[in-house]
């Protein structure tokens, strides 16, 4: 049912009932309400024709405009009046009154001194209107005009000559129209034509327009493409390996967008812990089958661990940090397992001449599978037992080197960042690290996902996604496992892993 109020659902319902009730609401008043008849009326021109018309004065007048006496003051005025409304109006449609049956002009403070009336082009017959026993009338400041009937946008021009006031001073027509009204004419043009549509037609279309484009833009952003085929529902764990972790957030993220009804909980301490989560919790399902977990490794599990069924889904790259107090940048084999086996305590003996600054170790605890790496890639042995709790001072005084153990990840490298001499290990993650410390090459070789396969660079592993035995087909588990594969390349890449799913990463997860 949700699905049936999407937005763009509820724009196109709204948009088709304005529709309709826009349809009725104009075929009612078409049949119900009559229309307005309306005459309308514009000044086109008010200027001084005199020599002593204040708010506008004639620098030069020739001819009559200068030899006619009483001129001093006068002004032209040309008005137009038009029928600007919707219907026709007739001759009845005005008052049946003896005196003065049509409209009336007043131009305020001012004496009317002569008429002319025009009339637009093909508008003949409204001159028939103008005859000498209902012609158009003037006292004062008033024009009388008979009842001339007006066709839809036809119009009259009068232009009258008047005395004794300003230029732009008022200018007013009034009269009577059955069922109609007249008033001042807004257009802005002399010859504008009179909208066809009322204000009211006009804010209706607009809002129907705004709909229509909401609804295009609504189908035009939204996403069609259907979900991922390994979307499943449910809840699913997924623990492990923190060199990993980086791709599983947002992988997390992205499946849960993607994938309706999916809970992805990450539960991540470390490559050994994982896995032994993984078997204890199948073990214990016993029959109910394998459970909604998934355990990533940096390196196959133990061999005990024989009901764990492993994938390759990567190359996970590590690598050497240190502080930016140690002025090395790169590390033979020899010398790096030297220093971990205590033979060499202080960076002095490396660097000629450097610094007097003793090795500190920041290890990971035996739970780590990064650690578990270094010490089968690098080392070729264990790594010395740990004589430190705070990393700063050793906890016996005869302990070969200070050496200490962290959680994870994140603690090595801000440890290593902030302890001078201090020396640890990490994955490559994006290839920054803090500031304060440093990568290092090993052997003239620096870790880089593009030089996979192409180098000697020892500090790098396979990762494993372990299930507790055969996940069914169409399980959260299985369906994860193949959203890794054909959607975490990137994710995977930028976060220093070369995926086994590509050609390359196939090669060579095969040959590991």
């Amino acid at each position: 049912m949700d699905s049936l109020f999407t937005p763009e659902n509820v724009v196109a319902v709204l948009t088709a009932l304005l529709g309709i009730l826009t349809s009725a609401g104009v075929l009612w008043y078409e049949r119900r309400v009559p229309r307005r008849k309306r005459i309308g009326y514009r000044v086109q021109m008010d200027t001084p024709i005199g020599s002593g018309v204040s708010q506008g004065r004639v620098n030069v007048r020739v001819g009559l405009f200068n030899e006619t006496p009483g001129m001093a003051d006068a002004t032209l005025v040309l008005l137009r009046i038009e029928n600007d409304g919707s219907q026709s109006i007739g001759e009845d449609d005005y008052p049946q009154r003896a005196v003065h049956p049509g409209l009336t002009v007043e131009f305020s403070g001012r004496t009317v001194r002569g008429i002319a009336v025009t009339h637009a082009p093909g508008a003949d017959h409204l001159m028939d209107t103008f005859t000498p026993d209902d012609a158009v009338q003037h006292n004062g400041s008033l024009i009388w005009l008979p009842r001339v009937p007006l066709n839809r946008n036809e119009h009259f021009k009068l232009l009258v000559l008047l005395t004794g006031s300003n230029v732009g001073g008022p200018i007013t027509v009034t009269g009577s129209i059955r069922d109609g009204k007249v008033e001042r004419n807004k257009a802005a043009r002399p010859d504008e034509k009179p909208p066809v549509f009322g204000r009211g037609a006009r804010l209706i279309t607009v809002a129907l327009t705004a709909c229509v484009i909401a609804l295009a833009g609504i189908i035009v952003v939204r996403d069609d493409s259907p979900p991922p085929m390994d979307c499943a529902v449910g809840t699913l764990t997924v623990t492990g390996s923190t060199a990993f972790e980086p791709v599983l957030e947002e992988l997390e993220e992205k499946y849960e967008d993607e994938c309706e009804g999916a809970e992805i909980r990450l539960d991540i301490h470390g490559s050994n812990a994982g896995v032994r989560k993984l078997d204890a919790l199948g073990a214990k399902a016993g029959p109910a089958g394998s459970p909604a977990m998934i355990a990533l490794s940096d390196g196959p599990r133990p061999a005990a661990l024989t009901k764990l069924h492993g994938k390759p889904v990567a190359i996970s790259l590590f690598s050497l940090v240190v502080n930016d107090t140690v002025p090395v940048e790169d590390l033979s084999l020899d010398r790096i397992r030297g220093i971990y086996r205590g033979e060499i305590r202080n960076w002095n003996e490396i660097v000629e001449g450097g610094p007097d600054l003793e090795i500190r170790l920041v290890s990971r605890d035996a739970n780590s599978g990064t650690r578990e790496v270094f010490q089968r890639r690098v080392l070729n042995t264990n790594e010395l037992a740990t004589s430190s709790r705070d990393c700063t001072t050793k906890d016996y005084a005869d302990a070969p080197v200070m050496r200490c153990e962290l959680d994870g990840t994140d603690q090595v490298l801000s440890e290593v960042a902030e302890l001078d001499g201090a020396i640890g290990y990490t994955e490559l993650r994006n290839g920054e690290v803090p500031r304060g410390a440093h990568r290092l090459a090993i052997d003239g070789t620096t870790p880089s996902v593009d030089a996979i396969g192409t180098t000697d660079y020892p500090y790098r592993e396979i990762e494993y996604a372990y299930t507790y035995g055969s996940p069914p087909a169409e399980s959260l588990v299985a369906g994860f496992l193949n959203y890794l594969d054909n959607y975490g390349e990137e994710i995977m890449r930028t976060n220093g892993h070369l995926p086994c799913a590509t050609p390359k990463g196939m090669r060579l997860c095969g040959e590991s």
